[in-house]
């Protein structure tokens, strides 16, 4: 009964009714008179805080390894010019309809006031950078060694915004001028190249020009480093006989998630084909989806674990305090009151429990990035560890409203016969 006593001492110098003080010290005794009780759930709260940590940091960490592989060497979105068809026509209810066969081969073709496109999508803050280019196929030659490549002319200023070339450069330098090309790590194995090497370039039609290698660069993806050989935009416009046009505009943009957004945008305001790279990379799209719902569905699973864990610790709580809750309601104390005591209580839990998740799932991180050799490092932001407290904090005060509601229905004459 000293719990008892102490409550009246306690109303003696306050009025119960109205001190949310008061509601806070009695919450803080319930959950100190059984310690072992408080400090298991605790730590059961904190292992499900730290999981929610170290999952969201470490799928976060993996889809922006996955982006950054993949998106870092090519644009968020391309503009061509508009595909053509073989159109045909027939006779129905006796007069000519025009019709669209499927697409024909598609021959190199400039996009029409590409000039205007480009000065009318750098008013747009949101594209962090436009660049256009001509691309188009020619032979690579090496004394008898000969390759089939991609030629890519460049303005270099402007294509540092997609792809900063320096810093995939294994010898060399970077530069793309008249007679300067680049060409890629495993391009110069298969003819046998190295900087400063001179380089034939076909591309048909009795349009050729020898090139020095002026660097060699890897941007990771064998497809690329074996085929792509960059130029001077006017280098390869002679090249391919598009004096003074580009074939492609490629966009980089800040949210890679809202590329078919600007995509869809971008067609209906210029009317050329465009394409995101979540059309052109479907599968990795879909991987990152997975992954998203992965990590939500394992952040609602421990949630509930949470949840459930806090409701029969303070289940078993009004059970044991049936007495002093008599006595509380016998003392004057409304339903709300008792209701916000054991709301508190699981506040207080989930609060403290998450606290100390938050600690270990930090501890968690740090070992991951600092153990041996890995493909990619977590960054932990301000915002999973906040988000793991809101989590277990919420999910205690939900946890404890049915146990606070048994409460807060007890009729004091119950006290009196357990007194």
């Amino acid at each position: 009964m000293l719990f008892v006593n102490r409550l009246l001492n306690l109303r003696s110098l306050h009025n119960l009714h109205s001190s949310l003080w008061i509601e806070w010290r009695i919450a803080l005794r319930f959950l100190a008179d059984n310690p072992l009780q408080t400090l298991l759930i605790s730590v059961a709260i904190s292992v499900g805080a730290a999981v929610i940590v170290f999952i969201t940091a470490l799928m976060l960490g993996l889809q922006n390894n996955m982006i950054n592989k993949t998106l870092g060497t090519q644009a968020h979105i391309r503009i061509e010019a508009t595909q053509q068809h073989n159109i045909f026509s027939e006779i129905a209810e006796g007069r000519y309809v025009w019709a669209l066969e499927s697409p024909r081969a598609q021959r190199l073709q400039t996009i029409n006031n590409w000039q205007q496109v480009r000065d009318t999508l750098d008013k747009y803050p949101q594209l962090n950078a436009v660049s256009p280019l001509i691309s188009g196929p020619a032979f690579a030659q090496k004394g008898t060694a000969r390759s089939s490549v991609a030629l890519v002319g460049i303005d270099p200023k402007r294509y540092h915004g997609i792809i900063n070339l320096q810093e995939y450069l294994l010898e060399g330098e970077f530069s793309v001028t008249a007679s300067d090309v680049m060409i890629g790590s495993q391009l110069a194995e298969d003819l046998g190249l190295r900087t400063g090497d001179k380089l034939r370039l076909d591309a048909g039609d009795n349009r050729q020009s020898v090139m020095n290698v002026a660097g060699i660069f890897e941007l990771g993806v064998r497809e690329l480093d074996s085929r792509y050989v960059y130029t001077g935009l006017k280098q390869s416009q002679t090249l391919l006989n598009l004096p003074g046009g580009v074939t492609l505009i490629e966009i980089k943009i800040s949210d890679v998630f809202v590329a078919d957004y600007w995509a869809r945008r971008l067609q209906k305001l210029t009317g050329l084909y465009v394409q995101s790279w979540m059309d052109s990379n479907a599968q990795l799209l879909n991987g990152l989806q997975s992954q998203t719902m992965t990590t939500q569905i394992i952040r609602v699973f421990v949630a509930m674990s949470v949840i459930f864990g806090i409701a029969s610790v303070l289940a078993v709580s009004v059970v044991q305090r049936t007495r002093e809750i008599g006595i509380l309601r016998a003392m004057g104390s409304s339903q709300q009151q008792i209701l916000r005591v054991f709301l508190l209580q699981g506040g207080l839990l989930g609060l403290a429990g998450s606290l100390l998740g938050v600690l270990l799932g930090y501890l968690m991180v740090q070992g991951f990035n600092s153990a041996g050799q890995r493909l990619f490092e977590i960054v932990l932001e301000p915002s999973m560890l906040l988000s793991a407290i809101t989590i277990a904090t919420v999910a205690g005060v939900v946890a404890a409203m049915v146990p606070a509601r048994r409460a807060a229905k007890y009729d004091p004459a119950v006290a009196i016969r357990y007194v």
